[in-house]
């Protein structure tokens, strides 16, 4: 990727103006538009003082999204004592790639295609139980949870849990992540404002 094609992309995720950044490198708004375009080449004094300005900015940004802002509300689960059969029909009835098990209100672990998937394809497969195939349960946060914080979650699971006082409130999938995040500006709003 190419120093201009950057510019322009931290400019954009930081939710800053093309006017607001030719003001602060003391550029017209056309000759900033010119440089991210590449039709014409800055010194490289002004490219360095671009990213200075914007090495600033983002040292400001801060999230304004939490996980209660972006999680589904319709959370899904199934019972640790579920069979199979049943675990398959709510999770094509839903079209949902993942579940969280639970016994008596409590997360205790997840069941995954995969694991479904492979234990279907096994002998036992009529008597199994989901108890049988049990994964690690998701990670649990509280609503108030930055959600800046949850791509290193969800590189790690395929879901992060949403509780209130230890009562599960929701879930939380890439996919609402990225929802969530199109089209948000995550840059702290002015003093005052």
């Amino acid at each position: 990727m190419d120093t201009f094609t950057e510019i322009r992309k931290r400019r954009l995720a930081l939710g800053i103006s093309l006017g607001e950044l030719a003001r602060a490198v003391g550029r017209s708004d056309a000759t900033l538009s010119r440089i991210e375009r590449g039709r014409i080449r800055p010194s490289y004094d002004l490219v360095q003082e671009i990213l200075r300005f914007l090495e600033a900015q983002e040292g400001f940004a801060t999230p304004r999204l939490t996980v209660g802002d972006i999680m589904s509300r319709a959370l899904v689960t199934i019972e640790s004592s579920a069979t199979l059969a049943v675990a398959a029909q709510r999770m094509e009835g839903g079209a949902f790639s993942q579940l969280p098990v639970v016994d008596a209100g409590k997360a205790i672990g997840a069941l995954s295609e995969t694991a479904l998937l492979r234990a279907l394809g096994g002998p036992s497969a009529r008597r199994a139980r989901v108890r049988d195939v049990l994964e690690p349960a998701y990670p649990i946060v509280d609503e108030g949870f930055p959600a800046d914080l949850l791509p290193s979650l969800l590189g790690r699971y395929p879901a992060v849990l949403v509780a209130r006082r230890g009562d599960l409130q929701g879930i939380v999938t890439k996919a609402d992540l990225i929802r969530g995040l199109r089209g948000t500006s995550l840059r702290r709003p002015a003093p005052g404002a």
